[in-house]
């Protein structure tokens, strides 16, 4: 009986014991404020056209606070990764397809692309880009300007009017050409997504959407050093044109015929720049122009269905979403008879001639052909 006694005593002790010290514990943790909830955020993920983030992927992710979070931007084919905008600051590297950022806040941040440019056209030469990096060109050669047969690893190609310029897989650039402003010093640029060709200069767009330029400044078309969130350039006769992030434009150059007159311009999504005009595609596929109209050149008010823009000498060509392309401007070598196809996906101008890029890789050209820049018949640049 004792024994018994004992051992519910022993017992009840036990209990009291373990009840006094589990009050402490929760005194202790609710006097002392030792407990936080957890907090989270929400990471907000977009890309702009031509590319895809596939990790995390895109959409609303929650997160712990103090997540590192990778992240992999995948351009698709045709298309470059520029950088990371939006709520940047704990991103480790925005230049960068594959980074990581650091959850600290709520954050949107999108993945912006460039296209891969494979046609441009000069005043008397064509450039084709092939899939396997190489160049090809046709045309007057009284510069060195069609010397581009050894030039490998090619991401992108642009033609000025004695000049031709490649963005090489590794961001540098190349140029051969006519060098007499300087258009072709282009050897110590590095880290370059996009580059654009003018009369005398070369532009270059790199990936925090600051720009450079050589070349021709005789009307102040290089002073692009103060730009910022470009994301498109383009180059024409004597002026130099940014397409903004927000969809705004900038340009800088001659303006004796307005060309330069963009500022009021929204909701753009390209840019082309011709001889002394401008050429803006809208995100509704219309078209705005202005300039030097002598030729109609700028009469694309009525335009709708485009996809891309293109600008000549004297005239301006539109591809719509069925593949067809449209023409404006002077005729006078007949760079404007583009009618009857619906096979292209991209064109370029050259000063008097027309150049598109058809679905299958080949290549047609009509308008001025002196110098053999139309004779692209056999190039296949798939």
């Amino acid at each position: 009986m004792k024994t018994m006694i004992s051992l519910r005593k022993h017992r009840y002790v036990a209990r009291i014991s373990i009840f006094l010290v589990t009050l402490a514990l929760i005194g202790g943790i609710v006097g002392c404020g030792q407990y936080t909830a957890p907090v989270f955020y929400t990471l907000t993920i977009d890309s702009t056209a031509g590319g895809s983030v596939n990790n995390p992927g895109g959409g609303n992710f929650t997160y712990n606070n103090g997540t590192v979070v990778n992240l992999v931007a995948i351009p698709n084919n045709g298309y470059l990764f520029a950088t990371w905008t939006g709520d940047i600051d704990t991103i480790s590297n925005v230049n960068a397809p594959t980074t990581s950022i650091i959850m600290s806040n709520n954050c949107s941040i999108t993945a912006n692309f460039v296209k891969r440019y494979g046609l441009a056209a000069g005043e008397k030469h064509t450039v084709g880009l092939k899939s396997s990096g190489t160049v090809v060109a046709m045309g007057d050669t009284s510069y060195l300007q069609c010397d581009v047969s050894d030039w490998t690893h090619m991401f992108q190609v642009a033609a000025g009017k004695y000049h031709t310029v490649g963005l090489e897989s590794d961001v540098t650039v190349v140029a051969t050409g006519m060098n007499w402003d300087g258009q072709c010093d282009v050897d110590n640029w590095t880290d370059i997504i996009q580059v654009a060709a003018g009369g005398s200069e070369t532009v270059g767009l790199k990936p925090d959407g600051t720009v450079v330029a050589v070349g021709d400044n005789s009307s102040g078309q290089c002073d692009v050093g103060n730009w910022t969130h470009v994301i498109q350039v383009a180059a024409g006769g004597g002026h130099t044109v940014g397409l903004k992030l927000d969809g705004s434009v900038v340009a800088v150059g001659d303006n004796t015929s307005g060309q330069c007159d963009v500022g009021n311009w929204t909701g753009i999504v390209q840019v082309a720049a011709g001889g002394l005009h401008t050429v803006g595609l809208k995100s509704d596929g219309t078209v705005v122009a202005v300039g030097d109209n002598t030729s109609g050149q700028c009469d694309v008010g009525n335009w709708t269905g485009i996809v891309q823009v293109a600008a000549g000498g004297l005239h301006t060509v539109g591809l719509k979403s069925d593949g067809a392309m449209v023409a404006m401007g002077s005729n006078a070598y007949g760079q404007l008879d583009v009618g009857g196809r619906t096979d292209i996906v991209y064109v370029t101008a050259g000063s008097f001639h027309t150049v598109g890029l058809k679905s299958d890789g080949t290549v047609v050209a009509v308008g001025w052909n002196l110098y053999g820049q139309c004779e692209v018949g056999d190039w296949n640049l798939g």
